[in-house]
C-alpha cells in the first residue's frame, strides 16, 4: 500500500461510515407516514362561522367578568373598539389565532409541528412533540408555550389526532371582535385537540377548550377547515400597520380620516391631550 492510501483508507472508511449512519438516522426522522396528512393549504369553508359564540353558545362568565363584557359591548355600540386588541396590530394570540380567519399551513415534524397563519402580520406557533416537560420559567407571548402529544387511537401504529396543551399566555387578548374578556391574571389554558375527519380526510378540525379564571366552567368549541384542492395555492403576507386607521391615545380610540387627520371614533368624544404641542393663537 502506497503512503497516499494508507493515508486515506481510515479516511474513507470514516466517511463512509459516517454516511451510513446519517442515512439511517435521516430514514428514522422522515417516516411521515405514521403521521396525519396535514399538508396544503387550510381555510374556512364559505360561510362557516369561526367566531366562538356562534360554534360554542355564549360564555360562561363569572359575574364580575360578565360585567366587563357588558361595559365592552357598550363600548362598541357607542363607536369604540370594544376589546379586540388585533385591531391596533397586536397580535391576535391563542386562542384566537385559530380562527381561521386567513389560511393556515402545518408543517409536521418528528419534535416540532408549526402552524403559520397570516393575519394582521404574520402568526406562527411551535408545538412541541419531543416529550419535553414545562420550563420552570417562560416569558407569556401572545401564541404561548405549546406542549403537543401524538395519539394512536385504534393501535395500528399510525397517529389519529395530536393533543396539544398551551400556557403561559400574554395579555391583552380575546377570544375573538366580540372581545369576550380574559381574566387578566394571565392563567388561561388552552386545551386543543387537532385531528382529520374520518370520513373526508380534506375536513380539518380543532377542538378548542379554554380553561380560564373569568369563566364559570371550561368553554368547548369546534374550529373546522377544508383543504384547499390547489395544490400551488397562493400565499398572502398581511402587513397590519400598513392600511390600519385606528389611533390608540391615551386609551381612548381615535380614527385617521382619508385626508390623514385625526378624528373621533364616537359621538361627543375628547380630543388627547395635546400638552405638548403648541397651541394656535396661544
Amino acid at each position: 500500500m502506497t503512503f497516499r492510501n494508507a493515508v486515506l483508507a481510515p479516511v474513507l472508511a470514516f466517511a463512509l461510515g459516517s454516511a451510513a449512519l446519517a442515512t439511517s438516522c435521516f430514514a428514522q426522522v422522515v417516516d411521515f407516514g405514521k403521521y396525519p396528512d396535514f399538508k396544503g393549504q387550510w381555510l374556512r369553508p364559505p360561510g362557516a362561522p369561526n367566531n366562538w359564540i356562534p360554534l360554542a353558545g355564549q360564555p360562561p362568565l363569572t359575574p364580575e367578568y360578565q360585567k366587563v363584557w357588558d361595559d365592552v359591548i357598550a363600548d362598541m355600540k357607542a363607536g369604540g373598539p370594544g376589546n379586540w386588541p388585533s385591531i391596533f396590530c397586536i397580535p391576535q394570540g391563542m386562542p384566537g389565532m385559530m380562527n381561521m380567519y386567513d389560511p393556515m399551513e402545518m408543517i409536521v415534524m418528528p419534535e416540532i409541528t408549526y402552524i403559520l397563519i397570516s393575519h394582521n402580520d404574520d402568526s406562527y406557533r411551535r408545538i412541541y412533540t419531543d416529550g419535553r416537560d414545562w420550563p420552570k420559567e417562560a416569558t407569556p407571548t401572545f401564541a404561548g408555550y405549546s406542549i403537543g402529544k401524538w395519539i394512536d387511537e385504534d393501535g395500528d401504529g399510525k397517529y389519529d389526532a395530536l393533543e396539544v396543551e398551551t400556557r403561559h399566555l400574554k395579555l391583552p387578548r380575546s377570544y375573538d371582535t366580540s372581545g369576550v374578556p380574559f381574566h387578566v391574571d394571565g392563567k388561561a389554558v388552552v386545551k386543543e385537540r387537532i385531528y382529520l375527519d374520518k370520513a373526508d380526510r380534506n375536513v380539518f378540525h380543532d377542538d378548542i377548550t379554554v380553561i380560564d379564571n373569568a369563566l364559570t366552567r371550561p368553554w368547548f368549541k369546534r374550529q373546522t377547515g377544508a383543504r384547499n384542492p390547489n395544490p400551488s395555492p397562493a400565499w398572502r403576507s398581511d402587513d397590519c400597520s400598513q392600511n390600519n386607521m385606528h389611533v390608540r391615545i391615551g386609551g381612548e380610540n381615535y380614527i385617521r380620516s382619508a385626508d390623514d387627520k385625526l378624528m373621533p371614533s364616537k359621538k361627543n368624544q375628547t380630543p388627547p391631550d395635546l400638552s405638548y404641542f403648541k397651541q394656535a393663537g396661544k
